[in-house]
């Protein structure tokens, strides 16, 4: 059984909508004229690329991937060694964009992520993105008993 997780957009939450926004407008004006096409691949690519995290629990394997377009995973398989760690870290964002008058919009996302480390307590790859410290405590109990694995 393999298990995806998504974590983060390439662009942020104001990339992400202004690539789907693209796409749209590129549907539409594709009826008119083949810039169209242009304007979906561009929205596309802005729009739906996000990283995620795939979790091979018969063969212990985790595989971080970048999926361009949202569909084209790029990324290599890692095996699951026993002497390797998960823990429980913070992780806070701030995405900065700037409108046209130089004002500023700030988007802070918090949250907690699973992470895998070797055994030597470096950081590998991020596992899972949770919301709630409850949360993440939880299925850092449910992937170490899947996996095998000790908890930091």
């Amino acid at each position: 059984m393999i298990e995806n997780n998504k974590l983060d957009n390439f662009f942020g939450p104001v990339g992400t909508s202004a690539g789907i926004l693209l796409f749209f407008v590129g549907i539409v004006v594709t009826y008119f004229s083949f810039v169209g096409l242009v304007l979906i691949v561009i929205g596309a690519f802005i729009g739906f690329s996000h990283t995620s995290t795939l979790i091979d629990f018969d063969k212990k394997q985790i595989k971080f991937s970048n999926n361009l377009f949202g569909f084209i995973k790029i990324g290599r398989w890692t095996n699951i060694e026993p002497e390797m760690v998960i823990g429980i870290k913070k992780s806070k964002k701030t995405w900065r964009a700037y409108s046209r008058g130089n004002r500023t919009l700030d988007i802070t996302d918090s949250d907690y992520r699973l992470i895998l480390y070797n055994s030597s307590n470096k950081f590998i790859m991020p596992i899972k993105k949770l919301n709630s410290l409850d949360s993440a405590k939880v299925e850092l109990d449910k992937l170490s008993n899947k996996l095998g694995l000790s908890m930091a």
